[in-house]
């Protein structure tokens, strides 16, 4: 795909994405009714799964493209790895700023040391962590190597952010959609939502991981033209 092709594949995802996120925004709200007990506070709920689904989403690409570098070492899979490791870290930032905004008017703190808080803080953590130690390493394969460990190893807080609500009993709610703890008037908004976050997601990855390819590529001549010297 020549370079013309990708900025007008980019200029049209951006082009959706500002209208998912406007028809989302919409269906946030006013689309979706007011839900009784909590009020309008809950209709942060629009964002708050959205973006930690996405953001999973995002470390699991991460993951995946680690695996891959470590089995075949092609610049292009760290590329990867690194563009959806620092998307990922800005998704579930929104998670962890918009949870505390619902949970203060609803269970009157900001923040408690819950299983699934806990391990969701400890997520960014980790992958923030994983950015600083690719800042660790000046040369490129052995920071693509130890990075990709790192982001297989720090996956693995990922299920237990996932199933901790499963397994222990937590002051978050427990899965709407799985319990049926969602209204069916509801769910409409949900999947806009989830559909506009995920067009985000689209974007920005693909953004980061071209600016990544073009970054290594200029490091590579840069390497080139120091050998001649």
């Amino acid at each position: 795909m020549t370079g013309r092709a990708i900025e007008r594949l980019d200029g049209l995802l951006a082009v959706l994405v500002f209208a998912g996120m406007t028809l989302a925004l919409y269906m946030a709200l006013i689309g979706a009714p007011t839900e009784r007990t909590m009020g309008d506070i809950q209709r942060i709920f629009y964002f708050h799964v959205p973006a930690a689904v996405t953001g999973f989403t995002a470390f699991a690409v991460n993951f995946a493209a680690s695996l891959l570098y470590l089995a075949r070492r092609r610049p292009g899979w760290d590329a990867l790895a690194l563009a959806s490791a620092e998307v990922g870290i800005l998704l579930f930032g929104m998670v962890l700023v918009t949870g505390p905004i619902w949970a203060k008017p609803v269970w009157f703190v900001w923040w408690t040391w819950s299983p699934r808080l806990t391990t969701s803080f400890i997520l960014v953590l980790l992958y923030a962590a994983y950015l600083v130690v690719r800042k660790s390493f000046e040369d490129p394969d052995r920071r693509a190597k130890v990075a990709a460990v790192f982001g297989v190893v720090a996956f693995l807080d990922a299920p237990l952010v996932w199933f901790s609500i499963r397994w222990w009993r937590d002051i978050h709610p427990s899965p709407m959609l799985e319990t049926g703890g969602l209204a069916s008037s509801m769910r409409p908004a949900l999947w806009v939502c989830l559909a506009a976050f995920g067009l985000l997601f689209l974007y920005l990855l693909r953004r980061r991981y071209r600016l990544e390819s073009m970054r290594l590529s200029v490091e590579r001549l840069a390497r080139r033209v120091d050998t001649f010297r």
